[in-house]
């Protein structure tokens, strides 16, 4: 691509490679250690689901019985392959044991170390499968139904009721949307469990459950196979549970999921060091799906200037970047996300906004870029509101992004109606179709406003990130550098949950799934 910019290559490859470093080193310390959620997810994808007496999920039972008996650093799927070995029985068996106490899982007599893998290993060979059965299908769908041009118009569900969000996910399909968000409710990522199936009581939205997953996914089908376009479907693998909910949309063939190295630090207060060692294992997952990831650096500019702190956006999208390649997810599947957020008083805002998108256009020319609308300046002036949602969609189409979450222009008024959301995508279709090719046909005035922004942000990025190769990426989290919040290595929720794997642990998905589904 060539560069409307003019940005310096050598800058971008300077940034990219201290983001590079930074990646892996932490790395480093992310290898050496495993979590409760990672030790679910393995029990999950090796077949146990439910929920006992107290509606507590069988994963949790296992996983704590692992816990309390210090077995955690060897894995679940240690324990659980040799109590397979030792009583005869599935692993959903031998969850629903453990759970009326009839089994303490660290205390069976231990079977030989490569039996248990080999054990183990049969059952992940067989779950891997379903997953890349799911990724087939989806393609054959893509190839046989199509899709819609990109980009992509992305809408948003939030009753609370799975039923009710499946009669409004479907009616904004027939409107013309190409993904269904179904927004989670407020403070699951704040659960160190996975809620287990349908649910109608959300607040600010409905639970991610796989049940509810499996429920839309068969919505969206059905309407998709009646207007003759697939729809693609978006959750959220953030929070405590992030690489459990990565593996229930693998299962169910999600698309879309919400999966950042660094927003649960940030905005849910998740300590640093349980958060970068989940994203990793539910990276590797959304990776071997097919699911395109959304990062969630839009987010920093809800708390800080999005002026004076767009250079923060870039770095982490850098950051992001390296973490998916590290977890095996190629550049298509990484929704790298921005906003336009500036304050729309600004003298030449539209400018910057148009700078800054189409930088990250460049930077990331096979991303599948996420852009978010105006949100913190929305008044609830409904007519100004639109106007602005119209100049966001000119600024997607100029400079081709990929995946276009719609502004509604009751912002800052209630949950959008159905009414709220087809004026949205009208607004889109519109301004989509009568600029489709504009992108191919505008330049930029050489050292004018556009390109100078985007020039002077991309080297304030590439400092950052420097600073951050030299001091690690915790400490610059713990100074608060990114979205101006401070969180300490230690603090956070979830950290309890951390631990330091024995030099025998073992987890067969990461063999299976890390670069295995390419």
């Amino acid at each position: 691509m060539q560069s409307k910019l003019n940005l310096d290559q050598s800058i971008i490859a300077k940034a990219r490679n201290s983001a590079k470093k930074i990646a892996a080193d932490t790395q480093a310390f992310i290898d050496r250690h495993t979590t409760v959620a990672v030790e679910r997810t393995v029990a999950r994808l090796l077949g146990i689901d439910g929920i006992d007496e107290i509606e507590k999920p069988l994963p949790n039972v296992i996983v704590d019985n692992i816990k309390e008996g210090g077995g955690l650093g060897l894995g679940a799927a240690y324990w659980i392959g040799n109590a397979m070995i030792h009583t005869g029985k599935t692993p959903q068996e031998i969850a629903e044991m453990v759970s009326r106490g009839e089994l303490d899982i660290t205390k069976v007599p231990v079977a030989d170390d490569e039996k248990i893998k080999e054990k183990v290993k049969a059952l992940a060979e067989e779950m891997v499968e379903r997953i890349k059965k799911n990724r087939e299908e989806r393609d054959e769908f893509l190839n046989t139904l199509g899709e819609g041009p990109r980009p992509y118009l992305y809408v948003i569900v939030a009753t609370g009721n799975i039923y009710e969000d499946v009669l409004q996910a479907q009616a904004a399909a027939r409107q013309g949307a190409d993904i269904i968000a179904v927004i989670r409710t407020t403070g699951q990522s704040l659960l160190d469990y996975v809620p287990y199936g349908p649910t109608t009581e959300g607040f600010g939205g409905t639970y991610a459950t796989q049940e509810n997953f499996r429920i839309m996914r068969k919505a969206l089908d059905e309407v998709g196979q009646e207007i003759g376009k697939y729809i693609r479907l978006c959750n959220y693998c953030s929070g405590l549970c992030m690489p459990e909910i990565a593996a229930m949309g693998a299962m169910e063939r999600l698309d879309v999921m919400l999966n950042d190295a660094l927003y649960g630090i940030l905005f849910r207060d998740i300590n640093i060091q349980r958060t970068l060692i989940d994203q990793y294992f539910s990276r590797i997952i959304n990776g071997y799906a097919g699911v395109i990831i959304n990062t969630g650096e839009d987010n920093y500019l809800t708390t800080a200037d999005a002026v004076e702190e767009a250079h923060t956006v870039l770095a982490s999208q850098f950051i992001n970047e390296q973490f998916a390649l590290l977890a095996g997810l190629p550049e298509e599947q990484m929704g790298l996300g921005h906003a336009f957020e500036m304050n729309p008083d600004i003298t030449n805002g539209f400018l910057y906004e148009l700078a800054q998108a189409q930088m990250a256009r460049e930077i990331f020319p096979n991303a599948p870029l996420k852009y978010m609308p105006p949100t913190k300046f929305m008044t609830g002036n409904i007519y100004k509101g639109h106007i602005q949602d119209a100049l966001f969609n000119m600024v997607a189409i100029m400079t081709n992004q990929s995946l276009q979450l719609l502004g509604m222009l009751t912002e800052a008024i209630h949950t959008p109606l159905l009414q709220d959301r087809a004026l949205s995508i009208e607004n889109a279709k519109y301004i989509f179709n009568n600029a489709r090719d504009i992108s191919g046909e505008i330049e930029f005035k050489e050292g004018g406003i556009i390109q100078q922004r985007a020039q002077f942000v991309l080297a304030e990025a590439a400092k950052m990130l420097e600073q951050i190769e030299k001091e690690g990426l915790f400490e610059t989290i713990a100074q608060g550098k990114f979205a101006g919040v401070k969180r300490a290595m230690d603090g956070g929720k979830g950290l309890e949950g951390v631990t330091q794997k024995d030099e025998k642990y073992f987890n067969p998905f990461v063999e299976l799934m890390l670069g295995g589904a390419r």
